[in-house]
């Protein structure tokens, strides 16, 4: 019997996986992007774009009352050339961004513990059930008495507005952590701040993100409409002192930065909330 002894060099080639698959380019990812509910958005947000310019410009409405969108457009970027939207939105987010994270900073832990000490629960549970119905504005001239009238009143205004929100989701969250869950882990040898850190937070943090995603446009109203009322620099006391002048030209150009702030301020949470949890079933849907 004889042995064949095969080179090598002779031996048939292996079969070569599949060339990975290029990345996609710009324009195919945004029309992935584009479909479904996002393109419906799209399609209604420019169809009242057009509606808008189309009713002014037919002459139904009169300017001073809806100025064209156009006119608008003009304004926002005569204001971007001279820097005065920027001046306004930065210091618009630096208001609601140092009392949203107070007000947040405050709110979470208080709720937990809340949840799991009943004598801070039975102190705290009447007054936040008090608070949280009440129109927050309403205490904007204790405030001002308290912390004068500039920015340290308007901070804390916003905190004040979206502590409620954050407060009551966190301890709702909290308090509906499974009993189970946590006489398994301490039965695993967890400390207590194990458990909290390992099982109550995680198992709470949706419905602590969802107070959170309420309590981020309540910043933004609240810090707008401080603006408004007390004044100076920002948006909402641009469209105050445009709407003194009989500019509505001026008044509608900060809503529609408000508009789109507050858009981008939203999606970006949503976006954090999908990074946060990637565990969780609603991000798989």
């Amino acid at each position: 019997m004889s042995i064949r002894i095969v080179s090598p060099s002779l031996a048939p080639p292996r079969s070569t996986p599949q060339a990975e698959a290029a990345p996609p380019t710009l324009w195919q990812r945004i029309g992935k992007r584009l479909t479904g509910d996002t393109l419906i958005q799209c399609l209604v947000i420019f169809a009242l774009m057009a509606g808008w310019e189309t009713v002014t410009r037919l002459g139904l409405v009169a300017p001073f009352l809806l100025p064209p969108l156009s006119s608008v457009l003009s304004r926002i970027f005569q204001d971007m050339l001279a820097g005065a939207v920027f001046i306004d939105l930065s210091l618009t987010l630096y208001r609601a961004a140092m009392g949203f994270a107070i007000g947040v900073a405050i709110a979470i832990p208080l709720g937990v513990l809340m949840a799991r000490n009943a004598g801070v629960r039975w102190f705290f549970d009447p007054l936040i059930s008090i608070g949280f119905p009440m129109p927050k504005i309403s205490f904007l001239p204790i405030f001002i008495l308290w912390f004068g009238i500039f920015d340290t009143s308007k901070i804390v205004m916003i905190a004040f507005s979206c502590f409620f929100p954050v407060v009551s989701a966190t301890y709702s969250g909290t308090l509906g952590v499974d009993k189970w869950v946590i006489w398994s882990a301490r039965s695993f040898g967890a400390t207590p701040n194990q458990v909290l850190r390992e099982v109550v937070l995680p198992m709470a943090l949706p419905q602590i993100l969802t107070g959170i995603q309420i309590a981020v446009p309540v910043g933004l109203i609240t810090t707008v409409v401080t603006e408004m009322l007390m004044g100076g620099p920002g948006i909402g006391g641009s469209m105050m002192q445009a709407g003194r002048f009989a500019d509505s030209v001026g008044v509608f150009a900060g809503i529609v930065e408000i508009a789109l702030l507050g858009a981008v301020v939203v999606r970006a949470v949503e976006w954090v909330r999908a990074r946060l949890l990637v565990w969780h079933p609603e991000t798989r849907r």
